[in-house]
């Protein structure tokens, strides 16, 4: 495991969200201070506070934003190649582990449980580096 994925899972075991822990191993590379996103990416806990789309996956939106936009107010000019690196990566994700719905990965409603919280930042954050972090 890389320095930044094993960074990513210790942060999820010391209380960060699935969504904080992914976007805050990676925030310094952004550009972007770990307060901070540890800030801005709160919300997208616990499958955006709802159990829909998982933390860890929305981090990897986060993140890609962070990374890819050309952040031009008047003219954004990325939002399809970040929607292409998302799709990919969503991709990935769904390919490992059957789903990128909270509720479907935690096994609620009878279902099996499909991945861990852990496992979910671990797979998120490993798809970062292969797609963001080259």
């Amino acid at each position: 495991m890389s320095e930044r994925v094993t960074k990513a899972v210790e942060n999820h075991r010391k209380g960060y969200n699935c969504a904080q822990a992914v976007v805050c191993a990676y925030c310094d590379l952004m550009g972007v201070d770990e307060k901070e996103a540890f800030k801005m990416s709160e919300a997208f806990g616990f499958g955006m506070g709802t159990m829909g789309t998982c933390g860890a996956v929305s981090a990897m939106a986060v993140l890609t934003g962070m990374k890819l936009s050309d952040g031009n107010l008047d003219k954004p000019a990325t939002k399809k190649q970040c929607y292409k690196a998302m799709k990919e990566m969503i991709k990935k994700f769904e390919e490992k582990n059957k789903s990128v719905i909270c509720a479907e990965l935690k096994g609620i409603n009878g279902g099996n449980v499909l991945r861990s919280c852990d496992g979910c930042v671990e797979d998120a954050a490993r798809i970062v580096e292969e797609v963001l972090v080259k």
